[in-house]
């Protein structure tokens, strides 16, 4: 299966990701198979922060490629895809998330007794 992921590039405390189409088993700075676009969160002018390659994001999300979080953020924020059933699917995982997370503090686990 394939991911379209990001890379991080740069130095400490100055970041800068490449957007690569990458295998699901590779590690996140390991080895892609293609490069996307990239991104720089430091730029202040969002048009010249996030530079895609759309054809190429388009062809392998037809392949079944599947967006990371970020990534897919990325393309709905430039309107590359639809995002009402992301943002849909988004909002029902972290409300999942915060009541699992309510559950573990409301029955915490009972202290092992020493020996």
């Amino acid at each position: 299966m394939v991911r379209i992921r990001m890379k991080r590039l740069g130095r400490r405390r100055r970041p800068f990701y490449r957007i690569n189409a990458v295998d699901v088993g590779v590690k996140r700075d390991g080895a892609f198979l293609e490069q996307l676009g990239w991104y720089d969160p430091l730029v202040k002018d969002e048009a010249k922060a996030i530079v895609l390659d759309v054809e190429r994001i388009k062809h392998w999300l037809a392949k079944g490629a599947q967006p990371s979080d970020t990534v897919m953020d990325m393309l709905v924020r430039r309107e590359i895809i639809d995002g009402t059933e992301w943002k849909a699917k988004r909002e029902l995982r972290i409300k999942a998330k915060a009541d699992a997370a309510a559950k573990r503090a409301a029955n915490p686990l009972p202290d092992k007794k020493k020996k």
